[in-house]
């Protein structure tokens, strides 16, 4: 049955655990305020994030695209890490080995402390060339709305995956590499139903871990875990950590309870 809190099992398998490997989604921002754009018709002029994420949007409309994404690195800007991205630093420094993955495109969890990232969706703050995909720093439009352009000719657009675009391999390579050797797998603020993602707990699962989700509800795949914490991750993840005993070091202006 959910809980809504961390069980006695949980801690007990963490406290020896070497290997802890965590998944966040969108959930895990929406608590610092990123919205998750699914379901939101409507919240950015009259179109859709399908009809401007996408390599044919960008190939049709490249100004519209960056004045989307200007606009979503500003709401990124102003959203701080919430408690549970700062508890998740300090599970990472208490572990022999601690791979968080994320499927956020914020950079909240580096900006928490978190070192051993892996982005799968890529990071809103980058950018890369549309044409020969090298990687950039933050790039946007200038003062004159121009687009920004990389030497080999072609534009440079968000690092970001789009509908229709592969995850990058590299990174999916060392997440199913830490999730065959995961003892405890962390599902947080996600649905766990979207691939490829959402393999890693089938591959942790496999390998032995002990699978736990984190979520304010259940949801459909929630059968398939041995543990479900049905709470937010702001207030489940510090609760581990209080439970293992670690101290949250947080921004001051942030009060943990």
């Amino acid at each position: 049955m959910p809980s809504g809190a961390p069980s006695e099992e949980l801690l007990r398998r963490m406290k020896s655990a070497r290997s802890i490997l965590v998944l966040t989604g969108a959930g895990a921002s929406a608590e610092s305020g990123v919205p998750t754009f699914r379901g939101q018709g409507g919240l950015w002029r009259e179109f859709r994030p399908e009809e401007l994420a996408t390599p044919t949007a960008f190939a049709r409309n490249p100004k519209l695209v960056w004045e989307w994404y200007m606009w979503r690195r500003e709401l990124v800007r102003q959203a701080s890490p919430n408690h549970g991205h700062y508890a998740l630093a300090a599970l990472e420094a208490k572990f022999e080995e601690f791979t968080l993955v994320t499927q956020n495109v914020d950079g909240l969890h580096q900006r928490a402390g978190s070192r051993n990232v892996i982005e799968i969706h890529g990071n809103i703050m980058r950018s890369r060339c549309f044409s020969c995909g090298v990687q950039t720093g933050e790039v946007a439009l200038d003062e004159d709305g121009q687009l920004p352009g990389c030497e080999c000719g072609g534009l440079i657009r968000p690092d970001v995956v789009w509908f229709g675009e592969l995850l990058p391999p590299q990174a999916l390579k060392r997440a199913w590499d830490a999730a065959t050797r995961a003892q405890v797998f962390l599902s947080v603020g996600t649905s766990s139903a979207v691939q490829p993602a959402a393999g890693l707990a089938d591959i942790a699962g496999r390998a032995g871990a002990y699978l736990v989700e984190i979520n304010p509800e259940t949801t459909e795949m929630s059968d398939r875990f041995d543990e479900v914490v049905c709470a937010p991750s702001g207030q489940a993840l510090p609760m581990i950590c209080r439970g293992l005993g670690l101290n949250i070091t947080a921004d001051p202006a942030v009060r943990l309870s």
